[in-house]
């Protein structure tokens, strides 16, 4: 099992990070609550990882902190819930944003994440509440693991096409194309990288 990746960052194609291990590079997907804080390409960075064994494939999962981890873990134990509609949970929310909108039953907030329907949600809620006591208080804590950029400035690589990326990106959230396309386009004003574009986008769907 694969759990801490150390090493530079050589390329981002968000969901998608590629991390140069000693001349190995390791594709990571990762949540985007976690790719708003990586460095600049060519920067240090530190994961902590998460390994799926599929038949089809291996894919690493990487976080900024072991609370971040715990409940992508915890997720993927909820009946219906893979790792693509984790993936998908954390790029929409934070650790502590899911914990409040959990803790108070929001189905509503919790539907608006691609792939959730009400019925999901209402399964979320039941069964993450102890799950969510018990990871504790600190769900959400960026700084409790003192893993993750090392303190860098985050500077977004230069995309060619910001927008294409960004509807890419969210299409790879779970997103249908069209809804990607329009949550794109609805806060592109020409100015910004494709983080910020997904950024926004995800915060039109989920705000809070």
């Amino acid at each position: 099992m694969i759990g801490r990746l150390r090493g530079e960052v050589a390329a981002k194609h968000p969901p998608q990070v590629l991390i140069d291990v000693g001349g190995v590079g390791y594709e990571v997907e990762a949540p985007m609550s976690t790719f708003y804080d990586l460095p600049a390409v060519g920067e240090s960075v530190t994961l902590l990882t998460h390994l799926v064994i599929r038949e089809d494939a291996h894919v690493l999962y990487g976080f900024r902190s072991a609370h971040d981890r715990a409940l992508f873990r915890a997720l993927l134990r909820v009946t219906g819930v893979g790792a693509k509609m984790a993936l998908a949970i954390l790029s929409g929310m934070d650790a502590q944003r899911f914990a409040q909108c959990v803790e108070q039953e929001d189905i509503a907030m919790l539907s608006r994440l691609p792939g959730i329907g009400k019925k999901t949600a209402q399964r979320l809620v039941m069964e993450m509440k102890d799950r969510i006591a018990e990871l504790g208080s600190g769900v959400g804590d960026i700084g409790a693991s003192g893993v993750g950029a090392g303190g860098a400035t985050v500077t977004a690589a230069p995309a060619d096409d910001p927008l294409t990326d960004a509807i890419g990106a969210l299409v790879a959230l779970g997103y249908k194309p069209a809804e990607a396309n329009r949550m794109a386009r609805a806060v592109d004003d020409g100015a910004k990288t494709s983080e910020e574009l997904i950024r926004a986008a995800l915060r039109a769907v989920t705000p809070g």
